[in-house]
C-alpha cells in the first residue's frame, strides 16, 4: 500500500475523479444554511441536495470534491480510535449520468490501485431488499466484476433497532433523494470476533471506507417514487482510508493528529497509549479543538453561544476544557492546539482559518475563562449533591440494612445545577456516570419544558424587554441593563427612559431618550456608576404586589397593567427598583467588568448603547 500523507490523499482522490470527466466544486459551508433541517453539513451531498433532485448543475453532470462535516450524534463515541466529530469526505457524484458498473469499478481502482490496499482484504455490502425496494443483485454482481471477492460480498437487511442496513435516505425527510446503497470495508488486522463475522458487527474487524448511494427515489409522505435521473453520491472518509495508508488502526495516530498529541504529552508527562482514561481524555481534546476550529474559521463561521449551533460548539469546548482539566493541561496548551492546527495541518486545505486565527484563538481564550468560572461553580453544587445522596444512602443503611441505595440524581435538582449555575446536563451525566450514579433525564426534561413554557408565557413580560434568550449570559447582560439605565437617571434625572433593547448572550443594546451624544467623560462616568454596582456585590431581590402599591414605593417602569394587577419587582439594593418580568441574577458580583462598546443615534431624541460584559 502507499504510504500518503492526507494532503497527498486528498490530492489523489480529487485527481482521479478528475482524470474520468468530474469537476472540482470545493467545499461548502460546514454549517447548514436551513433548508436541510439540520444545523451542520453531515454529508457533502447536503449542498447538492437540488441537483440531486433534478435541477441541472452549473459545472455538469460529474462532480467531485473533498467536503468537510460534522457530525456530533454519537459524540459519546468520541474518544475511541476511530470516531472524530468533524471529519473530510471524499466525493463525487454522478447527476443522471454514468450508474452502478462504472461506480463499483471506480471505487474497487481507487481503493487498490490508486491506494494500494489489498484486494483480498477489499469488502463490501449490498441490500438485502425489503417492501419499498427489491434485492440489490445488481450491485453485487458488479462488484464481483469489478473484483471484490464473492465470499467478501455481504447481504444486509434491517439492523436491530428496525433500520435498514445499506439503504441511505437522510433521516427519513420528505423531499429528499435515497435509494440502495453499497458499503466499502478494509478488513483490519484484528481477529475476527467468531465465525459468524461481518461488517455488521461493531468488533473492529471490518472498517467501513466509503460509500457509495445509489439514488433511485423520492422520499414522499406516501412512501418511495422513481427518481426521473439516478444519481450517484459517493463518500469515503479521509481519516479512515488515511488510518490503513499511514500503518496505523488509530486515527489519532495519523498526521492529522500526531503533532497535537505531542503538545499534549509535553504538556502533561503523560504518554498516549499507557492509559485508556488518558488516552481517552487526549482524543476528545484533540477531535474537539478541531471541531471548533473548523465551525469558527468556517466562511460562515458561528461563535459559542447558549442557543442553535452555537450551543453545540460550546459543548465541545467545554466538553474539551473538562478532559484537559482532568490531565492539569494548561489552557495556554489548548490554545496552542488550535494554533498547531492552524499552521501545520490545514493552512494549506483550509487557508480561511490561517487569515482568522488571531480571531479565532481569542475567542477561544475567552471561552476557556468563561467556563472556568462556570465549572468551579457547578462542579462544587455537583459535589455537594453527590455528598447528599451519601449521606442520605448512609443513613439509611443504618436504619434498614436491606436499604438499596440511591444512585440517581434527580432531574430537579440536575435542572438546577443547569438553570443556576449554566452547568450542561451532558456534563451532569458524564460527572455521574463517572461516580457509578445515574441522572433522572427524564425529569431534567421536564423541567427543562417548564421552563421553556414559563419563557414563552412571560414572553410579554419577561422577554419584552429585549431578551433573545433566557441563558445565562443574556440574563447577567439583563441585570446589566437595570445598572446601566439607574446610571442615566442619577446623571441626567428621572425623566429618561427606555425606549427599546435588545440582549443577547454576546452584547446588550439599550435605547433611551436623549437629545444629544453622551461626551467621552460622560461615558466614563456611566461605566464607574455600574462597575461599582458590580463590585459593590449588591445582592438583587424579587418582589410581587399590585401595581399600584409599586408606584406608591416608588418603583418605575412602563408596565401596561391594571393597579390591582400583581407585577414583579426587581430590587437592585438601593440602586434601582423596577418593574421588570425578570431574569436577572442573584448578585451584582456575578457580572463582570461593564464596558459601554458605542453609541449612535437611533432617531429623533433617541440614542443607543451597546455595551458588553467582560470576564
Amino acid at each position: 500500500m502507499k504510504k500518503l500523507t492526507s494532503k497527498q490523499l486528498r490530492e489523489a482522490w480529487l485527481k482521479f475523479y478528475e482524470a474520468r470527466g468530474h469537476v472540482n466544486i470545493g467545499a461548502a459551508s460546514l454549517i447548514g444554511d436551513g433548508t436541510t433541517g439540520v444545523m451542520f453539513n453531515v454529508a457533502g451531498m447536503q449542498p447538492l441536495m437540488p441537483y440531486l433532485l433534478g435541477k441541472k448543475h452549473p459545472k455538469g453532470t460529474r462532480l467531485c470534491n473533498v467536503q468537510g462535516c460534522v457530525r456530533t450524534v454519537d459524540i459519546d463515541e468520541v474518544g475511541d480510535s476511530r470516531h472524530c466529530t468533524f471529519f473530510e469526505m471524499m466525493g463525487n457524484w454522478s447527476l443522471g449520468d454514468y450508474f452502478k458498473k462504472e461506480k463499483t469499478r471506480w471505487s474497487f481502482e481507487f481503493l487498490t490501485q490508486e491506494m494500494g490496499l489489498d484486494p483480498e482484504r477489499i469488502a463490501s455490502t449490498v441490500f438485502a431488499g425489503n417492501e419499498d425496494a427489491p434485492r440489490d443483485d445488481e450491485t453485487a454482481k458488479f462488484l464481483e466484476e469489478a473484483g471484490v471477492k464473492k465470499e467478501n460480498i455481504y447481504y444486509l437487511g434491517k439492523k436491530p433497532n428496525g433500520k435498514e442496513n445499506n439503504w441511505w435516505e437522510l433521516d427519513g425527510t420528505v423531499g429528499t433523494p435515497c435509494g440502495p446503497d453499497n458499503e466499502w470495508f478494509y478488513i483490519a488486522d484484528t481477529a475476527p470476533c467468531g465465525d459468524g463475522c461481518t461488517p455488521e458487527c461493531d468488533c473492529g474487524h471490518f472498517v467501513e471506507v466509503g460509500n457509495d448511494v445509489y439514488m433511485q427515489y423520492e422520499r414522499t409522505e406516501n412512501g418511495y417514487v422513481p427518481l426521473a435521473n439516478k444519481n450517484i453520491d459517493t463518500g469515503f472518509g479521509l481519516e479512515r482510508i488515511l488510518m490503513f495508508l499511514q500503518g496505523t488502526d488509530d486515527v489519532y495516530l495519523t498526521d492529522l493528529y500526531q503533532s497535537t498529541i505531542r503538545i499534549l504529552e509535553s504538556n502533561t508527562g503523560l504518554a498516549y497509549g499507557e492509559s485508556e482514561d488518558n488516552t481517552r481524555a487526549m482524543r476528545i481534546i484533540a477531535d474537539h479543538m478541531r471541531t471548533a476550529l473548523m465551525l469558527m474559521g468556517d466562511k460562515n463561521g458561528i461563535l459559542p453561544s447558549n442557543v442553535g449551533s452555537g450551543y453545540i460548539l460550546r459543548r465541545l469546548l467545554r466538553r474539551a476544557i473538562r478532559f484537559a482539566m482532568k490531565l492539569n493541561l494548561a489552557d495556554t496548551a489548548l490554545v496552542e492546539i488550535v494554533s498547531n492546527f492552524i499552521d501545520n495541518v490545514y493552512a494549506e486545505a483550509y487557508p480561511e482559518l490561517v487569515s482568522k486565527k488571531d480571531y479565532i484563538l481569542a475567542e477561544i481564550s475567552k471561552e476557556i475563562e468563561k467556563f472556568k468560572k462556570t465549572i468551579a461553580a457547578g462542579t462544587k453544587e455537583f459535589e455537594k449533591l453527590v455528598s447528599g445522596l451519601e449521606r442520605k444512602n448512609a443513613f439509611m443503611r443504618e436504619k434498614d440494612p436491606n436499604f438499596i441505595a440511591d444512585t440517581t440524581i434527580s432531574g430537579k435538582a440536575a435542572f438546577r445545577l443547569f438553570d443556576t449555575f449554566g452547568f450542561p446536563i451532558e456534563m451532569t451525566v458524564e460527572m455521574a456516570t463517572e461516580r457509578g450514579l445515574t441522572v433522572d433525564k427524564a425529569g431534567f426534561d421536564d423541567a427543562f419544558k417548564v421552563h421553556q413554557e414559563l419563557a414563552r408565557t412571560t414572553s410579554a413580560g419577561s422577554f419584552k424587554g429585549g431578551l433573545a434568550d433566557g441563558g445565562e449570559e443574556t440574563v447577567k447582560l439583563h441585570t446589566a441593563c437595570h445598572l446601566l439605565l439607574a446610571g442615566l437617571r442619577k446623571m441626567f434625572g428621572t425623566g429618561i427612559e427606555q425606549k427599546g433593547s435588545n440582549i443577547t448572550s454576546e452584547r446588550l443594546r439599550f435605547d433611551f431618550n436623549f437629545d444629544r451624544k453622551l461626551t467621552d467623560e460622560e461615558v466614563k462616568t456611566l461605566e464607574e456608576f455600574v462597575n461599582g454596582a458590580i463590585a459593590e456585590g449588591v445582592p438583587v431581590t424579587k418582589l410581587e404586589m399590585p401595581l399600584k402599591q409599586a408606584h406608591e414605593q416608588g418603583a418605575y417602569g412602563i408596565h401596561k397593567a391594571e393597579e390591582d394587577e400583581v407585577v414583579s419587582i426587581y430590587k437592585i439594593g438601593d440602586i434601582d427598583f423596577q418593574i421588570c418580568g425578570g431574569p436577572h441574577v442573584k448578585n451584582t458580583n456575578q457580572l463582570g467588568h461593564f464596558k459601554i462598546a458605542k453609541q449612535e443615534a437611533v432617531s429623533s431624541g433617541v440614542r443607543r448603547l451597546k455595551a458588553i460584559l467582560e470576564n
